[in-house]
């Protein structure tokens, strides 16, 4: 399940997730390497419609993780130590994209000129979590992908979709 079933269940938590991953500051990438071991990553997440990519380079441990089927949680910037206007998560997998026409997509939605020699991963999404701060209280939200979409990620992952 991509960024548009999110947009489709649950659009006002994607309009608030969509503004803090597109806020401008790195967001953060945490994979799971070969040993187990988690590792976080910046990274500069790009929303094109209905979907969610991250560029890296060719020679990224992260991008080694996401291959693997590593899932990921992605965390967007947080403005202070306050949560600022608020935070959001989302957890899924990742699957290289080598098609160009989609490359050519997420390279014209990029906040920035992705060099040629970057990798283009499509994040799939398992769940969002948001937590907004109103007059100093938490709200949250979450949306999880339905149950009977569990083969979805699987089939991302073997890079079919």
């Amino acid at each position: 399940m991509g960024w548009q079933d999110l947009q489709d269940a649950e659009p006002e938590l994607a309009r608030f997730g969509a503004a803090r991953l597109g806020g401008g500051g790195p967001s953060f990438l945490a994979t799971v390497g070969e040993d187990g071991a988690p590792r976080v990553h910046p990274v500069t997440p790009i929303l094109a419609p209905g979907r969610l990519f991250v560029f890296m380079e060719p020679t990224s441990p992260k991008g080694r993780d996401l291959e693997r089927g590593s899932g990921y949680a992605l965390h967007g910037p947080v403005e202070d130590h306050a949560g600022g206007s608020g935070e959001f998560r989302v957890r899924g997998h990742g699957r290289p994209v080598t098609d160009p026409d989609v490359r050519a997509e997420a390279v014209a939605h990029a906040t920035y000129d992705p060099a040629d020699r970057y990798v283009l991963f499509e994040l799939s999404l398992d769940d969002a979590f948001a937590t907004e701060y109103v007059d100093g209280e938490p709200i949250r939200r979450h949306w999880a992908r339905p149950r009977e979409a569990a083969g979805d990620r699987a089939d991302l992952t073997r890079g079919r979709s």
